[in-house]
């Protein structure tokens, strides 16, 4: 009988395509790998499982907000607004690329990851006290790509659909082609009730708190002054083993402050609990003040090994002026980093060289056999520099005489047809001065870029300084209305997806995305499809620094600098775990610890006096 049955099944399926097994559903999923924690984790390592809940904590935000959807790019949205929402999955930070079930008890992916099933877990409940249901992850997925910010439409590029197949259940299923992260990516979504936003306007800036499943809900909000949100003790996950000893604080307040300068002063006033440092000046000569004296505020240097990704001046490619790889390699001469290291930031800080800086991720040499086995199908498509050289930003003496910098500088503007005029830079054939405007949104980054600026200005070019406030430089960044800027792309230890909004073709022109330098390349268009395809590790390794360095080369941005530790100051009422993962400190780990702030209290008092 087994003979006959599986010669049946031959003759109805064909020979050597009998039906590949159903995947078992499992509790977490590896981008490359195995998961390190096994079905019966009781928490992560990195977390105090027995952490008290309570306290407030109060924090700061710079600038404004004018609305709680965070998910479209019209208005400014608060500060915290992830805390109302939980997702099907949720990673890890000791992991490179880790997702363990949260809204999601199960997920089922074959070994091609052509498709995901998520099983949902019928305790998982919005706070409304509904249940999440599969339906409630579908329309989220559809609304996300059809009306959400042009992140969502170029980050699920690859879902074909989503549908239901029972109450709890659904089915992601991805496009032809090799995207092993997609069944990761899809997971982190964060989950929004049908029922509750069918009656909003999704595209819609709003101030009134939606519907959400998370830890925390809004208790109260002035807009551009503060929001307040409080924990939910009724919270459905608080005992899963992705959530135990996470979420502490009863309460966690932002209020919002119109410089990082005046932040700083209310913070020593204790007006908020904690802050973390990104100016090297401050960090270096502003944390003097009492409280630090007497031990009440904590300044410590917090180490991580994540990627630190690229900062730098950005050149908009959508404006001719930028258009020529040899004027965007020009200007890169006129900045002095090695100065400013050693004068504005008193030595803190390493030269970024990389898009994937601090990782092993970052090119590095020259391209070695595996990166030129990739490589050598874009020649002629990529500068010829990407093959034969290993890029290395401008580098100084620090001293500030950048001559030579700006004899190489000017001779590729020469090269581009430009040439000096009455000690101004302008366009040969047509006589049109080379000028343009740097767009800041604080008044911190004035002194990095106005030495910038009149290093430019030996070179004959106009280049303006401007910083504006947080609304009008998100509608200008929003729209690519700027001449060069100052942009961060934060990156993970597997990079994947959103890679193409960050450099690929169709998001150059999508108002809202990440591409602010305008690169429309189809040979980076490629280069990200293998990344985001790597089949295993070490393949992933290979195509993220041959991505690197066709970025570099391009020339599309001018490096910054980057530290591989976390600057934080606090008033000392805090409790934290002893690990310190590699993603870096974990504040949702962390608690009030109830004496250390009833003694902070009692002895601000004292210095009051």
């Amino acid at each position: 009988m087994r003979f006959v049955f599986a010669f049946l099944v031959a003759l109805i399926v064909g020979p050597g395509t009998l039906p590949a097994a159903q995947p078992k559903p499992v509790h977490g999923l590896a981008m490359h790998g195995q998961v390190k924690y096994g079905p019966d984790f009781t928490h992560f390592d990195y977390v105090n499982p027995n952490a008290p809940k309570g306290g407030e904590v109060r924090l700061h935000d710079l600038g404004t907000f004018d609305s709680l959807n965070q998910f479209i790019v019209k208005g400014v949205p608060a500060a915290g607004l992830a805390l109302l929402f939980d997702t099907l999955l949720t990673p890890s930070a000791d992991e490179p690329f880790t997702v363990y079930g949260l809204i999601a008890q199960t997920i089922e992916v074959p070994d091609d990851r052509s498709w995901v099933i998520f099983t949902l877990r019928p305790e998982a409940r919005f706070h409304d006290g509904k249940p999440i249901l599969a339906e409630d992850v579908v329309f989220t997925f559809e609304t996300l790509r059809a009306k959400g910010a042009p992140f969502y439409r170029l980050y699920y590029a690859g879902v074909d659909k989503a549908e239901v197949l029972a109450e709890r259940k659904l089915r992601f299923t991805f496009k032809p082609g090799v995207n092993r992260e997609l069944p990761l990516i899809v997971g982190q979504m964060p989950v929004l009730s049908k029922a509750s936003w069918q009656k909003r306007d999704f595209e819609s800036t709003t101030l009134e708190a939606p519907l959400g499943s998370g830890p925390y809900r809004v208790e109260a909000l002035e807009a551009g002054r503060y929001i307040t949100y409080k924990r939910d003790p009724t919270y459905w996950a608080q005992n899963l083993p992705v959530r135990k000893g996470i979420n502490n604080f009863d309460r966690l307040r932002y209020d919002y402050y119109r410089d990082s300068t005046v932040a700083l002063e209310a913070l020593k006033a204790g007006e908020y609990d904690l802050r973390p440092e990104n100016e090297s000046k401050k960090w270096a000569t502003e944390y003097d003040f009492p409280a630090i004296a007497a031990g009440l505020v904590k300044k410590e240097s917090l180490p991580h090994r994540r990627p630190t990704g690229m900062q730098a001046f950005v050149m908009n490619q959508r404006r001719p002026l930028f258009q020529d790889r040899r004027v965007r390699q020009a200007l890169a001469y006129g900045f002095d980093f090695e100065w400013s290291n050693k004068n504005l930031f008193y030595g803190q800080y390493k030269r970024n060289a990389s898009y994937f800086s601090n990782s092993e991720l970052a090119a590095r040499g020259l391209p070695s056999a595996e990166e030129m086995g990739i490589l050598e199908r874009f020649r002629g498509r990529l500068p010829n520099d990407v093959f034969i050289r290993e890029y290395a930003p401008p580098a100084t003496d620090g001293s500030g005489n950048i001559r030579d910098n700006l004899r190489i500088g000017l001779d590729l503007l020469k090269s581009a047809g430009w040439e000096i005029r009455d000690r101004k830079l302008v366009e040969a054939k047509t006589g049109k001065p080379f000028a343009f405007e740097i767009l800041l949104n604080s008044p911190a980054f004035e002194r990095v870029a106005l030495p910038f600026a009149e290093n430019l200005k030996r070179l004959g070019i106009e280049a303006s300084v401007r910083t504006v406030d947080t609304a009008q430089y998100k509608n200008r960044t929003d729209s690519f209305d700027f001449d060069i800027v100052v942009d961060v792309w934060g990156t993970s230890e597997s990079p994947g997806n959103e890679q193409r909004e960050y450099w690929g073709s169709a998001a150059a022109d999508m108002k809202g995305s990440r591409n602010s330098p305008g690169i429309k390349d189809k040979a980076i268009d490629e280069l990200i499809d293998l990344v985001i395809a790597a089949p295993d590790r070490e393949a992933l390794v290979t195509r993220s620094r041959a991505l690197d360095r066709a970025l570099l080369w391009g020339h599309y941005v001018i490096p910054h600098w980057y530290i591989d530790y976390d600057r934080v100051a606090y008033w000392d009422k805090f409790g934290r775990p002893e690990v310190i993962p590699k993603q870096g400190y974990q504040f949702n780990a962390w608690w009030v610890d109830k004496a250390k702030a009833e003694a902070v209290t009692k002895r601000r008092q004292t210095l009051k006096k």
